[in-house]
């Protein structure tokens, strides 16, 4: 009768309205959930590796003022003294390097005595390198070592060690992943380094959750950093193509190597956001929300192109990249290749 009545007041589209109000509803709902926060903030200890600049950088600023008790995790005392003398006095900092199993190991143990019995409310696994990157042809495997050292052996090495610090709270772990660990839009170990990263998240979420630890992934678009600066990006480049033999520079011609640089200087200039702030929000809510997130999108072409381009079949990717990225001199078409392969079959009948 109740439902009969609701129709007949609502007329025809009356189950396109109930939707449409559960959806509405739902958002609501959803919106209030995400906005609430935790309590006692100055009691709790936040542990950010990365810190000499970029978003390691601003977001112990911004915690630090939020009252958090901030230890960080700088490469150089340049980067510590810098730091410490922008911020607040509950903001301590330790010399680490993350390639380093005995730095981690050093950092942990100075890290228990400063928590004590309260435990690590939060590790931000912000630490990270780019280069080098290109075309995976031009590398040696020392050149994908460099880079996998930082981003996921560094990451779980510091997870995996101050993961009893973590359980006492229990706290938060907060992954900094990239767009890139969705797209894999260049060669190199940043990509693969950064697809891992994305892996050990969710299998570590799904392992750990019995134990109140919760695991955020933030996945920043292009942003002004060191990470994106032009110079050694373009250093590395030249670098990388003087190490191949005159064959393989060859089969991609004396032009390629300029093209390939003048396409990173478009999409940096184009499409890189000055703003860290974005990328440094979505750190500080995975570690102040009382549900946080499993994934943060931060930056508009994070939402608005390589999310979706994620969700899109292989051969659209493919076709986008070709048509971003200079061709090498010496390849073949897709119809040379086509009749190739049916002379091959041919002859061999």
């Amino acid at each position: 009768m109740e439902t009969q009545f609701i129709y007949d007041l609502l007329g025809e589209h009356a189950w396109l309205y109930i939707t449409a109000s559960l959806v509405a509803l739902w958002v609501v709902v959803w919106l209030y959930r995400d906005s609430l926060e935790i309590d006692h903030i100055t009691d709790k200890y936040v542990f950010v590796t990365g810190c000499d600049s970029g978003f390691g950088n601003l977001l112990c600023r911004k915690l630090d003022r939020r009252g958090f008790r901030v230890l960080a995790g700088c490469l150089t005392e340049k980067g510590a003294d810098d730091l410490r003398k922008a911020a607040g006095p509950h903001l301590k900092t330790v010399l680490l390097d993350v390639t380093s199993q005995d730095s981690i190991q050093k950092a942990m143990e100075w890290a228990r005595k400063e928590v004590g019995e309260k435990g690590l409310w939060g590790l931000v696994n912000n630490a990270g390198r780019s280069l080098p990157m290109g075309p995976s042809e031009w590398m040696k495997v020392e050149d994908f070592h460099s880079t996998l050292k930082v981003n996921i052996n560094g990451m779980i090495g510091m997870t995996m060690t101050f993961m009893p610090l973590i359980k006492k709270a229990p706290g938060r772990i907060v992954n900094v992943s990239s767009v890139l660990g969705r797209v894999a839009a260049n060669g190199g170990g940043y990509c693969i380094s950064k697809f891992a990263v994305e892996c050990f998240s969710d299998c570590l979420r799904r392992d750990i959750n019995y134990f109140g630890i919760k695991v955020c992934i933030i996945e920043p678009g292009f942003f002004k950093t060191a990470v994106t600066n032009l110079d050694p990006i373009e250093r590395e480049l030249h670098r990388l193509w003087n190490q191949l033999s005159p064959e393989v520079q060859a089969s991609y011609g004396d032009k390629y190597l300029n093209k390939y640089i003048k396409v990173q200087r478009l999409i940096m200039n184009a499409v890189c956001d000055s703003d860290l702030t974005k990328v440094t929000s979505c750190m500080e809510h995975a570690l102040t929300s009382a549900h946080p997130r499993t994934r943060y999108s931060a930056g508009w072409d994070a939402k608005l192109l390589w999310i979706p381009l994620s969700y899109m079949p292989s051969w659209v990717v493919d076709v986008g990249l070709k048509l971003v990225l200079p061709r090498p001199s010496k390849t073949q078409s897709w119809f040379s290749i086509s009749s190739q392969r049916k002379r091959n079959k041919s002859l061999n009948v």
